[in-house]
């Protein structure tokens, strides 16, 4: 994912999607734990750590929501510049924390980094990475454990639905939240962003009457509703549009990826 991209073309931090900032602030707790491992000589820390950090904070949450951009948003936008702004800083810094103990590893991965006449050219006297105490955000970081919670609410009702063949992948959905209380406040204002962070083709708030409801046991309130989306395939980006077929150059793709087209087109 870093194959185009020049460290020169960094967008600046406070320019970044909230989510790239929320990664950012999760990779500085992860250097201050590991700097404090080595002066403790705490390796066990350092691995579980690394595994965690790789296995569950970036595959299974960060990685898989953000590919979206980095795979269909034409290829010089800021949106995509900003991912790639994040994994480039993850990737150059983890590399630096682990050469120490994962050396053989590190100087291969080393010289696949985007050049920067800037960086060492040994990993192996390379320094640990700056802190960056402007990128912790405690209460960013309290805004996405909650959603990160409400993300796996609604993902195990997205694999009750498939397990009933009411969907397939992910994209085919279309969410009905139906929430109350402090929950329904909280959610108000993010309908686009738990689209994303979900990974479906469409999401809605609204009183849900009939259906297959599922009724979250862990957030008070929460209840969703999970049906098949409207519209049909986008063969670029796979999201269930309406708009797919309405634009005569680009009939198989939604109105997103046919303005990303356009714009490569120079139409």
């Amino acid at each position: 994912n870093l194959s185009d991209f020049e460290p020169r073309q960094r967008v600046a931090y406070a320019d970044l999607p909230e989510i790239d900032r929320w990664a950012l602030s999760q990779f500085e707790q992860l250097r201050e734990r590991f700097v404090k491992a080595y002066d403790d000589f705490e390796f066990h820390i350092i691995f579980h750590g690394l595994q965690n950090f790789c296995a569950v904070t970036m595959s299974s949450f960060y990685l898989d929501i953000i590919k979206d951009r980095l795979y269909t948003a034409a290829g010089s936008s800021q949106e995509r510049r900003a991912a790639q702004t994040v994994l480039y800083e993850l990737t150059e810094g983890l590399l630096r924390l682990m050469a120490p103990v994962l050396a053989f590893t590190v100087a291969e991965a080393w010289g696949y980094l985007p050049p920067d006449p800037e960086r060492e050219q040994d990993p192996a006297m390379a320094a640990f990475p700056a802190p960056r105490p402007e990128y912790r955000q405690p209460e960013l970081d309290e805004k996405w454990e909650r959603l990160i919670l409400i993300r796996r609410e609604l993902t195990r009702a997205l694999e009750i639905a498939r397990v009933n063949k009411v969907i397939g992948h992910s994209l085919e959905a279309m969410v009905t939240i139906s929430a109350s209380g402090e929950l329904a406040g909280f959610l108000a204002d993010k309908r686009q962003l738990l689209e994303d962070i979900a990974i479906v083709s469409q999401l809605e708030f609204g009183e849900i009457s009939d259906g297959e409801v599922y009724e979250s046991t862990e957030l008070d309130g929460l209840r969703v509703l999970v049906s098949p989306a409207a519209g049909q395939k986008c063969e670029r980006c796979w999201t269930r549009s309406i708009s797919v077929g309405e634009n005569s150059l680009h009939p198989t793709i939604c109105e997103r990826c046919t303005r990303v087209m356009l714009e490569l087109e120079g139409a």
